[in-house]
């Protein structure tokens, strides 16, 4: 293997690690949103409203993102993209391990739900920054006609973290009630500091990417990086939040609220739904790589707007398969949501974002149109749905309906944005205009 293609694979390497690293943190919340916080941080509220609020705890990770996504877009602009990857690592882990020593409501009170929430928005700021850097190191390391593959290493970071997550929490679920709630559900959360470790090493052994040194190399760093973006790409934050509107709305759906749904409405086990959200991430941890190599040879749009129109021709067929209350068709519904629709957007996506903005200002734009869309879509998404299923008696059409219009927005916003997959990433805007002379 020569030393350049090395280099390739130990970046895209060292992103799928940190990413799965980071998204086990953040995912760990999101289950334990659905399953524990409403007993032990907001014991005094009807089931359903004390879901509700734990979902609320849920969302405002994600209206903290878009500050992470600012703060470590600019420093990964104008300092590099690996030293931003390894704070907010440790950011992610260690307010994680945190949340796995909190003292519960039934101890101290109002004191312990405004502590999780201090520590859930410190772990929005953390992977706020994160994707944006990971996704980076993958595809400027990447050479053309493979960043689509290579960036999707990426985005597999992200099943590979909800599934860690999704099976160390079941094992400890199927611990008796008491003890779950009493010590089990604390362990997957201390089980944090230990993987951050393991990603620290790898990120801190990886280059800078040729991009960021090309931007150095020629002095065309950016002053103010949010600003600039906002000033000449505004167009492309705006289809990149909308593309992220199907892939993040969706994925939280039937990821996460089909827990809720299925042990509340439905009066199922939780174990049967979360072991049909581990095989789902199973399959797609194969299915993401396989459309984001796909996307290099037929183009991102084709793809990602195919991925939103499946889903939204899926979403009522999803809630009749769960409502069979089978358990092979309540895993087949939650197979084919996340392995065919979700990840034909979220393949080609890394790439496919990154190709929108110039070197210079890459990490703020793509930090920011993906971080932006992930309060109005994945944040809100168990929360509006959890409140349609109040409204609606427990009748789950009102969360399709939602669901396709979700879709709707991103297949709109990614027609109407050009095709990205020719375009070369490792020159600066400087080299483009110099090539165009020539």
């Amino acid at each position: 293997m020569s030393q350049k293609k090395s280099q390739t694979v130990k970046a895209a390497f060292s992103g799928f690690i940190g990413t799965a690293i980071e998204w086990y943190d953040f995912f760990l919340y999101g289950t334990a949103a659905a399953l524990v916080f409403p007993k032990l941080f907001f014991p005094e509220s009807d089931p359903l409203v004390g879901t509700l609020q734990a979902f609320a705890t849920f969302t405002l990770g994600f209206v903290a993102r878009p500050i992470g996504g600012i703060i470590f877009g600019h420093f990964g602009d104008k300092i590099g993209r690996k030293s931003m990857l390894v704070i907010t690592l440790l950011i992610m882990g260690i307010a994680t391990t945190l949340i796995g020593l909190l003292p519960v409501y039934e101890s101290v009170g109002v004191l312990a739900p405004a502590l999780l929430i201090v520590l859930r928005l410190l772990q929005g700021v953390g992977v706020g920054g994160e994707w944006g850097g990971a996704v980076l190191i993958s595809v400027e390391h990447a050479p053309d006609g493979k960043r689509g593959f290579y960036g999707s290493w990426t985005q597999m970071g992200v099943p590979a973290g909800m599934l860690l997550s999704t099976v160390i929490f079941a094992l400890f679920s199927a611990l008796p009630e008491e003890q779950f709630l009493s010590w089990g559900w604390r362990i997957p959360f201390l089980i944090s500091i230990l993987l951050v470790i393991v990603g620290l090493f790898i990120r801190l052994h990886i280059m800078e990417t040729p991009a960021f040194e090309k931007v150095k190399e020629s002095g065309e760093k950016a002053h103010l990086p949010i600003l600039e973006v906002l000033k000449a790409h505004p167009k492309q934050v705006l289809q990149a939040m909308g593309a992220r509107f199907a892939e993040n709305g969706t994925f939280y759906i039937f990821s996460t609220f089909v827990l809720t749904y299925a042990t509340t409405q439905l009066e199922v086990s939780r174990s049967m739904v979360l072991n049909g959200v581990i095989l789902a991430t199973a399959i797609e941890f194969i299915t993401i790589p396989l459309f984001g190599a796909l996307s290099d040879r037929i183009g991102r749009r084709p793809l990602y707007m195919g991925g939103a129109a499946f889903t939204a021709l899926f979403a009522f067929p999803f809630f009749w398969l769960i409502d069979t209350k089978s358990t092979s068709l309540t895993w087949m519904a939650i197979v084919i949501a996340l392995a065919i629709g979700h990840a034909m957007m979220y393949g080609p996506q890394a790439a496919f974002f990154s190709e929108l903005f110039g070197a210079k200002v890459r990490y703020s734009g793509i930090s920011m149109g993906y971080q932006l869309a992930s309060i109005f879509a994945g944040g809100l998404a168990p929360l509006i749905a959890t409140s349609l299923i109040a409204l609606t008696g427990g009748d789950p059409w009102g969360v399709a309906v939602y669901l396709i219009g979700m879709c709707i927005v991103t297949f709109i916003s990614v027609y109407v944005t050009s095709e990205t997959n020719k375009k070369r990433v490792n020159v600066t805007e400087k080299t483009s205009i110099e090539k165009s002379i020539h």
